[in-house]
């Protein structure tokens, strides 16, 4: 079983910031101009990135990452989502920030997951999130959704974040999880309740279609990301 399907990637520390995101949803104000996240990438910055921050090791997944992105493109959408998926959930082993990171809550670029080959499920789900939009699969179509779920016979309530692939605002979406191998629509994932999911142009509330904030100025851990995504060579 991959390292991905670890029942403890639920983090009872997160329930402090769930609990938190009601205000904040209701405080932001409708109209605001995100600053959008592009999927293009800069292969040799990549390169010279990860060598630093990683070495050789690092760069051995960083070029099967690359031919992962060559294969797929231009393949049927069915198949870039289960790959993409595949990938991650298989190469990156899951572990909590605080023995990752030091930090009890660190949202990591794809290419600090990759290089680690460890991270939690914010981790996963950034990192399937860049490389599908990379893959040209629209960002619209994408969100990561943060969502409460219930583990076991126990029904204990703790956080968790997968990410949705939406083929219009109002659909279910698919579900990409680090802890079910499966692609499935929300409806089969009754596990899952949505608190709130976000991508690079928008922030919505529950099940809402419509966007309540921009997510680069709400979030401030999305914001970190994209900037050192952008040091890293992620946006061209």
């Amino acid at each position: 079983m991959p390292h991905g399907h670890n029942r403890h990637a639920f983090r009872p520390g997160r329930r402090h910031f769930l609990a938190g995101l009601g205000s904040l949803l209701l405080a932001a104000g409708l109209g605001l101009k995100p600053a959008p996240l592009e999927a293009r990438i800069n292969r040799s910055r990549l390169r010279e990135s990860m060598q630093r921050l990683y070495g050789q090791q690092g760069l051995r997944i960083l070029e099967d990452w690359f031919s992962l992105l060559d294969r797929l493109s231009g393949a049927h959408l069915d198949m870039q989502l289960r790959e993409v998926n595949d990938f991650f959930n298989r190469r990156v082993r899951w572990v909590d920030d605080i023995d990752n990171w030091g930090a009890e809550d660190h949202w990591a670029t794809p290419l600090e997951t990759m290089g680690q080959g460890q991270g939690d499920c914010e981790d996963y789900s950034i990192a399937k999130y860049v490389s599908l939009k990379e893959l040209g699969v629209p960002g619209d179509r994408l969100r990561m959704i943060y969502v409460r779920a219930r583990i076991g016979r126990s029904q204990i309530v703790q956080a968790h974040m997968v990410l949705g692939y939406y083929e219009r605002p109002s659909a279910v979406p698919l579900v990409l999880d680090n802890l079910v191998p499966s692609i499935t629509p929300a409806t089969q994932r009754t596990d899952l309740d949505p608190v709130f999911s976000f991508n690079s142009e928008g922030l919505w509330a529950g099940e809402s279609t419509q966007s309540r904030a921009d997510p680069v100025a709400r979030l401030s851990r999305w914001r970190s990301v994209i900037g050192r995504m952008q040091e890293q060579g992620f946006i061209g």
